[in-house]
Parts: C-alpha cells; structure tokens; sequence
C-alpha cells in the first residue's frame, strides 16, 4: 500500500519534504483534520498536516495568535476519532506598555467534524484586572492532491483564483484541470476583521476586552466545497455556527454511543486493556466510511490512505469479526459492487479481481493516476473469498452467500484464468499498468521483494503467503458451493486444493534453511530470503504439522523476533534495515495473522510470547494505539519499540490486530452455529475477560474468562437466540 521513492518516473514515491513527530487527527466520513497537538497547522506545512476531503487538502494552514506571539501547550485530547480539547495558555504579553503574566490567560479549544469542520475557542481572563488582547487567526488553502501531499510532483497544476472576502469570512477557490472549482470557506463568529495578505494567507482579527473570570467564545466553521459535489457546499453565514457546532457535536456523541452498542465490549481487571478495548472500537467507529455510491466500508489509515482499500477492508474485516460481523458483510457488498470487469492494462483491471484502491481527487478524475479504481493487488481476490466464507462460518448468514454467489463465481474465474498467469496453478502478479504497482502483494513497496543478494526479483513473482491463501480459499469454496448446491464445483475446488498443497510443499520447502522461500521468480526459481510471509501459511492448513512447527520456531529465533514483534526481514539479510517500510520493520497487522496461524498449530506458548510484546508495545504509542507500522529494533532495558516517521496512525488492521490477538488467545471460533472454545488463554496482566454481546451464530452471547492456578477458565454468562456453546478439551 505504501510505495517509497525509487527515483524512477513508473513508481509512486511517498516521501513527502516534511514529517511531524507527533500528529493529532479528527475524522469523520470523507473528512479529516490532522494538526499538530497544539492543533497549528504550520504556514506553507510541506507535509502531511491539513484538512482533507475526498483526497484533496482544503487547508493547509492554521494558526492562533495572541499580540502576534504562539500560545503555550498545556495538553491534548481526542476522544472518540472525532472530537477534541486542546489547552493553552498565554506567553507573557506586552499590551499598551502594560504586562499580562505568564499563565494568566486559559484558551480551550473544542473542535468536532461533521461534513464541516468547527471549533469553538474559549477564553477565560484569570488575572484580576480586565485585558484587552489582539487575537488572530492565519489561515490558507493549496487544494493540494494527496498524492502530491504524498511526494508525487505533476508537472501542471490547476489555477488558483483570487480569496474572496465574504461578510463573516474568506472563500479560497481553485479551478482544477479537470475544470472542476474547490473551495475552502472559512468563517467566524462574532464578525472579526478581515483581510488576505499577498502571500495568499487570510488573517482574521479579534480585539478583545476579557474581564476578570468570565468567559468569551469564539467560533469558526471551515468547509469543504466542490462544483457540483450536494456534500460539499457553502455555509450558511455566521448565524448559524454556534448551534451548528453544538449539533455537529450531539450528533457525534450519539452515533458513537450507537455504534459502541453495536459491537462487542471487552471488559477486563486491567485498566490499560480497557482503555486499549475501547479506543480501538472507537477508530473502528472512525474509519468505517459511507460513500453514496457503494455503501460504506473501512478505510485503510489516515493521512495518506483514507480511502478505500481492497486487501485492508478484508484482512480488517477478518480481524474484527469477534467486535463487530457487520463490518465483514458491508465490506463484501462495497467490493462486489466494484469488482473486475474488463481487461484494462491501465488500471491492472480483469475481469473478478477484487479492486486494490480506489481515489476521488483532481489527479485521478483526471487519469493521471489509475486509482478509480485500480486492481493491482494479487490478494484481494482470495481475501474476498476467504473473508466470506468465515462470515457464513460465524454468522451461518446463508443468505449473505447466496447473495455474493455470483462475484464468488467471478473471484474463482480470476484465480483460474488471469491470477495463474502461465498455468502452472499458483497466483502471480505482474504489473501492466506503466503508474501501477511493482510489487502487489501485501509488501507492495518497489524493493519488497528482494533475493539474498540484495537483488530484486523479477516478475512475474509467486508469493508464498498467496499460494496458502489461494489453497485456504479453494477449500472454503468447498463448503461454499455445497452450500449454494453446485456438487461439481465443490468437487473441483477439492482437488485442485489437494494439487496445489502438494505442489506447494515441494516448490517452496526450502530444506537447506527448515524454511518456506519468500516467493518464487519469473523463472520459478526461489527467493530464498528470510521473511515473515511464510507465518501466513499457518492460519490456512497449507503445511503439515512438521513443517508448521519448523515455521513456527524459526520466527521467534532473535534474528526474527525483536522482542517488540516479528520483523518483516531476517536480521541476518543484506536488505535489512529496521527503519525501512517492509525489510526489517515490525507490522501489527502482519503479526496478528502469524497469531492466528499460532493458535491453529497449537503453539500456545509462541502465541502468548507474541501477543504479550505487542500489547506491551502499544504501551508506547499515544492512546496506546499500535500504529500501521514501527521500527525493528531489538528490544532492549526499559525503553520502548521505536516509532516509523510516517505510519498511519490510526490504520485499520493495526487497530483490527488488537482484536485478532485477543480472538486467538481466548480460542473462540464458530462451527456450523455453535460458538467453539478451545484453550483459552489471557495476555500477560489480565486475569479476568469479560466479552459481552457477542454476535455469533444465530444469536449472542456473554462469555466469562478467569484466570485460576495458571489455567484459564471460561464460563457463558448468557445466551440469546439459536446458538450453542461447546467446550473442546
């Protein structure tokens, strides 16, 4: 998903010329904010800082002002994805030769997304004198394209027209290439005064008279406006803002608390496990999307993929199953209603794959991008098919089946005719596209997939991960198309199941290294480096229970197993570099699927070792949210995992991974409507799981786990409608 500079004009480079270390984030829908903690978003910000919609940045610049000098931070908090407080205070001021003191004036910003985005700033004068105090606002708008945000340089852009002052505020507006007008209205109230510097920058000025211990507020509402976009229009004028603000923030509060009703909660004696519970299902509650055109489905991370994404929505889907099965079945319908149909090179489209990404800004409206959508990903397919097939195992949703039996049949129809490109039974890829993807697996940057040498292999390219999913999906396709009544397609899933494990064993079994090869090359040869593809192969029954113990081990040898997680790359390769996006770094994500392939083989053991270092890694991460990614340094004393400059935070299957790790400790699964525990266990500090409103089978559940003597317990509190809980020795 994540593509680095290559310095070659075929790839996308993200690499934008400024990073910030710490970033705060508001979303809701197709709009978001992110913003320093102090909430500035710095003048001219070069990198990922700004307000967004449909892939497109609406400000990027925002600043307050007290006599022209930067308030001091106190703190921060966001709470719920969608809504924030942040505290500051004064610098000692000078006004008419008379001293304000240091820490004497208290500003709070409130500010919610809602369709617009609005703040309310409140100030309190705590010095017994009243103050008069200017206070500005600098603002500005580049309507600059995410993939320009992202390093992409295009060599034309659009006309950006002259700002308009309006009665309570500045309209900026761009027209783009594709003939298309934006706008950014920013407008306050009370009325300030108003201007636009010749740099473009608009300023809005309040004199202030703050008297001792009372409250002055201050609002402002910026919107989004595209040409003929009924979403993205002006606002109503300043009448409106305060009230505004105050529905925007009642709606939020209530859709949350609607949504927090809906999913699972987990309840357990240990207070940083709770709040870690709880925020992941509040960004869950973020990134799930709804687009008018297609319904609604998970984006992938934000800033740089808050957008649709084929592979993300699914593996996140597949996560999360254990909070919430309706985000399994939106994704599905939303993919199926995009999925493949022609043969088109430009956007690496065939006829049944599953999209990759899909993009609504200036450069793809204008095709200088093949994102709308582009299928360069040889995964989604398989994960469409392997996530629908566990929804009917947890769900028994036969009609959810019977409703995507036709995009099943076009998945199996891309395996066979197009994802085998040269017959031989495994999935491979190769890039047609000239501004499509090198490489299209879930390690998509352009030196992902490299040889021992240091050398990249060429495609086409067989990934070992994709073979074992293709084997899972054939066989879930067994019991698909057994449901839905087509006896001989089960029957040929079957056997081409059965052919392709054992062909896989022999091909990719590497016995000089007790080790699956990375991928095989365009000439079938193996990629022999040290990778963790290969624990995906556990989850899908593709080994042998030798070999899934060889698998098994040598990912927690100390060249693989930082301590903080399982490197993306073998310590010991010539390509590994723990700061690097996919040869060395540790991805939550990636390590939740190894989990589940742990559970599977019965290594108890190697999945608590596992799950304990990365819920002790979110320890390190603000809100304890694991990010999209973090640095594969050994773990070493007291300090924590190091963190990667430009991971999304927050990224769907990095929140997903913290329901995955706990779906496999507990050994929860369901079997043709019965929920199945088998060995539960609970992570390091937790002694007492509760898991309430479980949706499962044909009904919910309640479920109890306790620690006692080291064993872990399990006991059904309550069950509601046709589901049945067995306990397996």
């Amino acid at each position: 998903m994540y593509l680095e500079s290559t310095g070659r004009s075929n790839e996308w480079d993200v690499s934008p010329s400024e990073v910030q270390a710490s970033t705060e984030v508001l979303k809701d829908d197709e709009m978001f904010i992110t913003s320093l903690p102090n909430g500035l978003i710095p003048y001219q910000e070069k990198g990922e800082l700004g307000l967004y919609y449909r892939d497109t940045r609406f400000l990027n610049h925002l600043e307050i002002l007290l006599e022209d000098k930067e308030p001091l931070f106190l703190s921060a908090e966001t709470k719920d994805s969608h809504f924030a407080k942040i505290e500051l205070t004064n610098p000692e001021l000078t006004v008419n030769n008379s001293k304000i003191p240091m820490h004497t004036i208290h500003l709070r910003e409130l500010r919610v997304v809602r369709d617009s985005f609005f703040q309310r700033l409140r100030l309190v004068n705590y010095n017994p004198w009243p103050v008069f105090l200017k206070l500005t606002f600098k603002f500005g708008a580049d309507f600059v394209d995410i993939f320009e945000v992202r390093g992409i340089l295009r060599e034309e852009r659009g006309e950006k027209l002259p700002a308009k002052l309006l009665r309570n505020g500045i309209l900026f507006s761009y027209r783009g290439l594709d003939g298309i007008t934006m706008g950014t209205e920013v407008i306050f109230s009370p009325r300030p005064k108003l201007s636009v510097r010749p740099d473009g920058t608009g300023v809005a000025e309040f004199r202030l008279k703050l008297a001792p211990q009372r409250k002055v507020y201050l609002y402002t509402r910026i919107n989004a406006v595209i040409e003929g976009d009924p979403k993205a229009q002006r606002g109503k004028g300043d009448t409106g803002i305060a009230p505004a603000f105050l529905r925007a923030a009642n709606y939020q509060l209530n859709k949350y608390r609607r949504w927090k009703e809906e999913c699972t909660k987990f309840q357990t004696d240990n207070t940083f496990f709770n709040y870690l519970f709880e925020r992941g299902v509040t960004d869950l509650g973020a990134l799930n999307t709804d687009y008018p055109e297609w319904g609604s489905i998970l984006v992938a991370g934000i800033p740089w993929y808050a957008a649709p994404f084929g592979r993300d929505a699914l593996i996140t889907a597949w996560q999360t199953l254990i909070v919430n099965p309706e985000l399994a079945k939106r994704s599905l319908r939303f993919l199926a209603r995009l999925q493949g149909e022609d043969n088109n090179a430009w956007r690496d489209e065939k006829p049944g794959k599953i999209m990759h990404e899909i993009r609504r800004g200036e450069m793809a409206r204008r095709g200088e991008v093949p994102h709308t959508p582009y299928y360069g990903s040889v995964d989604s397919t398989l994960w469409f098919i392997i996530l629908l097939s566990e929804v009917y195992r947890w769900l028994q949703d036969e009609e959810l089946v019977r409703e995507l039996a036709e995009p099943l049949r076009k998945c199996l129809l891309w395996c066979r005719e197009y994802g085998d490109l040269d017959g031989d039974g495994y999935i491979e890829y190769r890039r047609e596209s000239e501004r499509g993807l090198t490489n299209q697996g879930w390690k998509d940057s352009w030196d992902a997939v490299v040889r021992p040498d240091g050398t990249l292999a060429e495609a086409p390219i067989a990934l070992v991960e994709v073979q074992a999913y293709y084997y899972l999906a054939l066989r879930r396709c067994v019991e698909l198309f057994e449901l839905l009544g087509d006896r001989k397609e089960a029957m040929r899933c079957q056997r081409q199941a059965r052919q392709l494990k054992q062909k896989f064993i022999q091909d990719f079994w590497m016995s000089d290294r007790e080790f699956l090869a990375f991928a095989l090359d365009g000439k079938k040869q193996p990629v022999k480096t040290i990778v963790s593809n290969p624990g995906h192969c556990l989850f899908t029954g593709i080994l042998p229970a030798n070999l899934a113990d060889k698998v098994a081990r040598r990912l927690f040898e100390a060249d693989m197993f930082s301590g903080w997680g399982i490197r993306t790359m073998s310590k010991l390769e010539q390509a590994y570099n723990p700061m690097s996006y996919h040869n060395g770094s540790i991805w939550p994500h990636d390590n939740s699927i190894i989990a589940a392939g742990l559970r599977c083989s019965d290594q108890h053991q190697l999945l608590l070792r596992l799950a304990n270092s990365l819920y002790e890694a979110a320890l390190s991460f603000p809100y304890y949210r694991l990010p999209e990614l973090f640095c594969g340094f050994t773990r070493r004393g007291q300090t924590g995992p190091v963190h990667y400059p430009t991971a999304c935070d927050p990224q769907a299957w990095a929140v997903g991974s913290l329901f995955s790790l706990l779906h496999s400790l507990l050994g929860i699964r369901s079997e043709r409507g019965d929920v199945v525990i088998c060995k539960p266990l609970l992570p390091q500090g937790v002694n007492e799981v509760l898991v309430k409103n479980l949706r499962v089978g044909r009904g919910k559940i309640d479920l109890e786990f306790t620690r006692k003597n080291d064993k872990v317990y399990c006991n059904v509190l309550q069950c509601e409608g046709k589901v049945r809980v067995v306990f397996e020795p």
